[in-house]
């Protein structure tokens, strides 16, 4: 017999976030060889662009964990968009993640209506796609190797 609650509760979140984690690395060769080293701390990565003006002008925010970046956030002001600022924002953030962290790949979401063509043009690859997510909206999933 159980009792089934929906409620938050940050106890009992983090027993199942430490349970999981201990699963996962019984079951798993790889995340346990992972775990204890520098590639299991999930470490910000943020890249920001400021204007002749010092006006924040665009910026980057994600993080690298198990030698790939997850980029977050990509944000351009809309006077900017269109010159290449993105594309460099992008760039930056691959080569530190490359280079400082030794990651192999970068992976993004983004909706339909954001920026899955600009991320197509950056060397990036569709592997999911979430139709209705929100409702109307298509959510994908792309990934683009940092090996040369």
């Amino acid at each position: 017999m159980f009792s089934i609650e929906a409620v938050n509760d940050a106890e009992r979140r983090d027993v199942v976030e430490q349970r999981l984690h201990d699963d996962n690395s019984e079951r798993s060769t790889v995340l346990r060889s992972l775990r204890g080293t520098p590639a299991d701390d999930s470490i910000p990565l943020e890249v920001y662009a400021i204007g002749a003006d010092g006006e924040l002008t665009g910026g980057l925010t994600g993080y690298v964990q198990y030698h790939w970046l997850h980029i977050e956030l990509l944000w351009v002001d809309a006077r900017h968009r269109g010159t290449g600022l993105g594309g460099r924002l992008v760039a930056e953030a691959e080569e530190s993640a490359r280079r400082r962290h030794g990651c192999a790949g970068s992976r993004v979401e983004t909706w339909d209506f954001q920026a899955p063509d600009f991320y197509l043009k950056q060397g990036y690859r569709v592997v999911a796609t979430v139709e209705d997510y929100p409702p109307g909206v298509t959510e994908y999933t792309l990934i683009k190797s940092l090996t040369p």
